[in-house]
């Protein structure tokens, strides 16, 4: 009779633990709801709201191009910006070169933009595009004011080769001034042998490769023809011994 009373009353403990549990889960779920339903209708301020985002050095991006790509939006916690998080979604702009972040507390943001700076024009399909000078597409152009720029014509995607051996003329043509000197320079870039400039409505044959020696030897050249005061129909420099100048005949004039 003894067991008998043990077994009755082990079954009413674990009775009473088993509806202890669900009292405890009920009383927890009820509680988060409750959390819930205050935090929802009560939200919490964050600490330092941002209040000004400013911004320096931006000249072809806008302010609000700029606040767009960071994903910075007023009434965030100056605290919990990571600059870092910042900078990256800034540089995935092809116009934005480096960026540097700093919080100025309580409530400004500072971001500091250095831009990439355009390098020359993209004649591609009939579509002209500002590029850096590692080539990178910068944007379209949409609008008749066109900057002067040397002009690179050519498709990149197709023609790569071209493409870079134009990059290298570029390049060296703004070291030695001629770019800045010329009103205009249009660089027909399709093949790398079959490289050639338009300069001021003068056409060089340049080819591919020694671009510095042809260079001098076409600064050499305008000086001789300037002198000398022949119309030039073009220019050939692609030999390594030699120049030609075929000046513009009385027949091509008329």
């Amino acid at each position: 009779m003894k067991v008998n009373r043990v077994k009755k009353s082990g079954k009413r403990l674990s009775t009473f633990s088993a509806v202890r549990n669900v009292a405890v889960l009920i009383s927890v779920f009820a509680t988060a709801i409750v959390v819930y339903i205050y935090l929802y209708s009560h939200p919490i301020k964050p600490v330092f709201p941002v209040e000004h985002i400013a911004f320096f050095g931006n000249r072809h991006l806008t302010d609000d191009e700029v606040k767009a790509l960071s994903g910075i939006h007023r009434g965030e916690s100056l605290a919990a910006i990571s600059g870092k998080n910042v900078g990256r979604q800034l540089l995935k702009s092809p116009w934005v070169r480096s960026v540097s972040v700093r919080r100025e507390f309580p409530d400004t943001l500072s971001i500091v933009i250095k831009e990439t700076e355009p390098f020359a024009l993209l004649d591609m399909n009939e579509h002209l595009f500002l590029i850096d000078e590692k080539g990178t597409l910068l944007e379209e152009l949409k609008d008749d004011s066109v900057p002067f720029l040397p002009v690179i014509t050519c498709d990149p995607f197709r023609e790569k080769e071209g493409f870079s051996e134009a990059i290298n003329l570029v390049r060296l043509m703004n070291n030695k001034g001629l770019s800045s000197e010329r009103d205009c320079i249009e660089i027909a870039a399709h093949k790398p042998q079959e490289l050639s400039v338009t300069i001021d409505g003068t056409v060089v044959k340049i080819g591919a490769g020694g671009y510095e020696e042809k260079i001098e030897r076409l600064i050499d050249l305008e000086e001789k023809i300037k002198s000398m005061g022949i119309f030039v129909d073009y220019i050939d420099l692609r030999f390594s011994d030699k120049a030609i100048v075929m000046p513009i005949t009385d027949k091509a004039v008329n």
